[in-house]
């Protein structure tokens, strides 16, 4: 083991080189006077810096110019100071307890420990040194600098202190805006209460409830519809506006930023290796990529698997620490501080993104304002034809990611936004505190919170192909998570809801309550509303005893406009995804949705018993 030399121990500090040349350049000679590069290769990596927003030192090792370690001598040599080794000489807890981990990993540097009166500092960033000792705590004394790699220094924070990042990540969002006050007893007895309440009025007076859940239901169903032909209408006349007039080409972007994806991966193992093979796809420079694939640390499948493959350089694995709370939105926030990308997007483990995609979503933030924080891509399916199960998967999505939603965004509505295909500006993303680690839905919960902070989403044109759950019994326990995920995220951001109406304004706070509450109770008395079909095949109705009155008639009028409307959005949104084959199909549907109730059920009773557990959905079955 390499042993720490009492000239290693004590640098000198870091003093400005003799010859001042830029920063690159002096790099660039240093690596060249060692023999580490050829001038042809710094000649092109220098060529390609100035497209990219990247570092030189980081770009070198990024494309395989040179290494980590080569980089680090050099870098020694430039600012006369010696390499740290913080994998063998652990940082001093207590020094790092001072600044805080995150704030070290997001700086780039840790305190190692103390040496006298000096303090010994492994930076990755030496070029930022002063500006990262300038607000050291005065106990620290003075600054001694040494180098290391950013890998190094972040294997090393995520060896010693993960645990301890690991809990912040779990409560990264206010509590005020985060649905972890359902720890406490009072969200589940009201649920309970609520289901109490109903069968009570079910057996005093069976009629009435009846006739009271009946316009309650339908109540929703007429917003409902009116909502989803809104946004039908808007995302058309938008269409058609681009048939008349068509965008303008995009600005030209000077230097392409880099881009962090992370791919949450539990239990995993057997989609993980056509993951990889369909991410090497993309054809973003490799450079500026930062794929993080984001495994537990209680998972040993996928992580074996994981350390058997070859990972391209643009690849990486994080292992998020073991702990009580175990979904997809904690491993996210935890995996957010070791990304070096200030654009964060978000994948799942079965996705097939479209190869430019990385290149129109960067395009289409530079062409966007600051307040455009967020880019939901389109979502599909590639197993489509597996069964009739995967194609109203199909037909549901089509509807929701290339018309509804889309038409919704236009509209000034707040978004839900989908769990995968999502880019995000990295400052406004931790403005907000990242992911609400204890919703299960984290993905609408963000998309709420987005637009409650000033902040708006549009969709990128540009598709995903993800794997339909076509398996019944899975497809309710995925669909339970969702229901389950919407209600609990309703009731976080209607604890405070004056505050709501002040952030959303009447338009987007009515926008909230119908695509929640409204999907929420038309999905839990669909069995009520559907009661009433029976009518057409001559069954009696507790509720039509008098034949058609005005209410019937007029409770049936509703019925056919919304059927007329899920029709058309459904032909429409067919049409736009290039799978006209699948509009016979739309009928079934009515035999689709029935499942949805069920989840629904499902989903009640876990807010009851447990409302943070995450029925993961298995992927790699077709």
């Amino acid at each position: 083991m390499t042993k720490l030399t009492p000239k290693a121990a004590r640098p000198m500090p870091a003093r400005a080189p003799a010859i001042a040349l830029p920063g690159d350049l002096w790099l660039g000679d240093t690596l060249l006077r060692m023999g580490a590069i050829t001038p042809a290769a710094l000649n092109r990596t220098l060529a390609d810096k100035a497209r990219m927003d990247i570092r030189l030192d980081a770009l070198l090792v990024a494309d395989g110019t040179t290494d980590g370690e080569t980089l680090v001598r050099a870098l020694c040599r430039r600012y006369r100071t010696t390499p740290a080794r913080p994998d063998l000489f652990p940082p001093d807890r207590g020094l790092v307890d001072m600044l805080g981990a995150a704030r070290c990993l997001r700086e780039g540097f840790v305190p190692l420990r103390r040496m006298g009166a000096a303090t010994l500092i492994a930076t990755a960033h030496p070029e930022r040194f002063g500006e990262q000792t300038a607000a050291l705590p005065a106990g620290m004394g003075t600054p001694v600098m040494l180098i290391c790699s950013e890998r190094m220094l972040q294997d090393t924070l995520a060896r010693h202190f993960g645990p301890a990042l690991a809990l912040a990540a779990a409560t990264r969002v206010p509590e005020v805006e985060s649905c972890r006050f359902w720890y406490g007893a009072a969200p589940r007895v009201a649920v309970a209460a609520i289901l109490v309440t109903l069968i009570c009025l079910f057996l005093l007076a069976p009629r009435g409830t009846l006739a009271a859940l009946t316009v309650w239901a339908a109540g929703w169903m007429a917003l409902g519809t009116g909502l989803k032909a809104a946004g039908a209408i808007a995302e058309a006349r938008h269409a058609a506006r681009l048939r008349r007039q068509p965008e303008p080409p995009p600005p030209v972007i000077a230097r392409l930023p880099v881009v962090s994806i992370l791919v949450p991966l539990y239990h995993e193992a057997e989609v993980a290796t056509r993951l990889i093979e369909r991410l090497a796809q993309l054809d973003y420079p490799r450079a500026l990529l930062d794929i993080c694939l984001v495994t537990e640390a209680n998972d040993d499948a996928t992580r074996a698997m994981l350390a058997r493959t070859e990972l391209p350089g643009w690849m990486r694995t994080i292992t998020v620490p073991d702990g009580i709370l175990k979904t997809k939105p904690r491993a996210l926030n935890y995996a957010l501080e070791f990304c070096r990308g200030s654009i964060i997007g978000v994948y799942d483990a079965e996705d097939a993104p479209e190869p430019d995609q990385i290149h129109r979503m960067v395009t289409h933030f530079h062409a966007r304002g600051a307040d455009v924080a967020c880019l939901q891509g389109r979502l599909d399916f590639y197993n489509t034809g597996r069964n009739w199960l995967s194609r109203c998967f199909t037909m549901e999505y089509a509807a929701w990611f290339r018309v509804v939603l889309p038409g919704l965004a236009r509209l000034g509505v707040p978004v839900p936004l989908g769990g995968t295909t999502l880019f995000f500006r990295r400052p406004a993303l931790e403005a907000l505190g990242g992911w609400d680690a204890h919703n299960v839905t984290e993905d609408a919960d963000l998309g709420l919170r987005l637009a409650r902070h000033g902040y708006r989403t549009e969709f990128l044109d540009s598709v995903t192909a993800e794997e339909a759950n076509c398996r019944t019994w899975p497809w309710v326990r995925q669909r339970s998570r969702w229901l389950k995920g919407y209600a609990m995220t309703w009731s976080a951001h209607m604890r405070e809801p004056v505050r709501l109406w002040r952030q959303l304004g009447p338009w987007g706070f009515w926008g909230v309550q119908i695509l929640f509450l409204g999907s929420l109770t038309q999905v839990a008395l669909m069995p009520l509303l559907w009661s009433f079909w029976g009518l057409a095949l001559g069954l009696d109705h507790p509720l039509a005893a008098h034949g058609m009155t005005p209410a019937l008639a007029t409770l049936i009028s509703l019925f056919i406009l919304s059927e007329t409307v899920s029709l058309s959005v459904g032909i429409q949104a067919l049409r736009r995804s290039g799978k006209p084959g699948l509009i016979p199909w739309l009928p079934t549907l009515h035999f689709y949705f029935p499942l949805a109730t069920l989840a629904l059920y499902k989903a009640i009773w876990e807010m009851i018993a447990r409302p943070f557990f995450w029925d993961k959905t298995r992927h790699g079955i077709d």
